[in-house]
């Protein structure tokens, strides 16, 4: 099972190194302060945020939990300990919290272009280390993970195709696991693909168009109820309502962790 708190513990120390040698000047007193959203978003990472104080002995109260919608300057957690815990681990908490919150809008408003019966999957388009907080943060965002790990299901690629063959692969993946999905490049290789028994066809760099396509002729070959179908490649905000009508059942967005912009979040001190 993943240690979040043992990563977020990392994080800390990974930005304070020996000490902070700034915080460490001031007054031993404490304060109050709290986190201002500067920006319109869907709060995620606020729970991970609130730990990493804790684990400075300060008291984090979180007024938007993850998931919530938040407006333009609200205020999201209210933090009070003394001055130098909290300063010392405020940008931790606050690029944490901007970047999971930056993925869960962005994964909010993709999803709402498309069909509630089309799933919006992440990737394994992540930054080393961030992966299980990333993830989250796109569930939290109404998105589904997709595979996290390579060792949770058979996934063929071009490049495994192209270091043998769509049979082989096929047929050595049916015979090992049963299940699996594979990414093909044009409509004859996914009436292929589900023809040879796979349980989901990664649809990779289609058009709209050419989706659509390949799904009139799955139909007509009696291969559409086998499979699952999977947009993929070249997803973005603009098109995704366009991928949405084809008639997939997933469409998988590296952008929504890739390229993501995070939130612009702020702490500001009281007292």
């Amino acid at each position: 099972m993943f240690d979040f708190k043992k990563e977020l513990a990392r994080f800390v120390a990974e930005d304070i190194g020996r000490k902070d040698i700034t915080s460490e000047l001031l007054p031993k007193k404490n304060i109050k302060a709290r986190i201002i959203t500067r920006e319109g978003c869907v709060v995620a990472g606020a729970s991970h945020a609130a730990t990493i104080f804790k684990m400075r002995r300060c008291k984090a109260m979180i007024l938007k939990k993850d998931g919530s919608s938040a407006r333009k300057n609200g205020t999201i957690m209210e933090i009070s300990g003394r001055a130098a815990r909290i300063l010392e681990c405020e940008r931790t908490a606050l690029n944490l919290l901007a970047r999971m919150s930056g993925i869960a809008t962005m994964t909010d408003m993709m999803a709402r272009r498309i069909p509630g019966t089309v799933g919006l999957y992440s990737t394994r388009k992540t930054v080393p280390g961030l992966r299980y907080f990333d993830k989250e943060a796109v569930v939290i965002g109404g998105g589904k993970r997709h595979r996290l790990k390579l060792d949770e299901s058979v996934m063929i690629k071009d490049n495994h195709i192209a270091a043998d063959s769509i049979e082989g692969m096929m047929y050595r993946a049916k015979k090992r696991h049963k299940k699996f999905e594979i990414e093909v490049e044009d409509a004859e290789n996914a009436v292929l693909a589900a023809s040879g028994g796979a349980s989901v066809i990664m649809l990779d760099n289609f058009t709209p168009h050419q989706i659509r396509r390949t799904v009139t002729l799955l139909e007509e070959r009696g291969l559409r109820r086998r499979v699952r179908l999977e947009a993929s490649g070249g997803i973005t905000m603009e098109n995704i309502a366009a991928y949405g009508r084809t008639g997939v059942d997933m469409i998988s967005a590296g952008c929504i962790t890739s390229s993501v912009r995070g939130i612009d979040y702020s702490l500001e001190v009281s007292s």
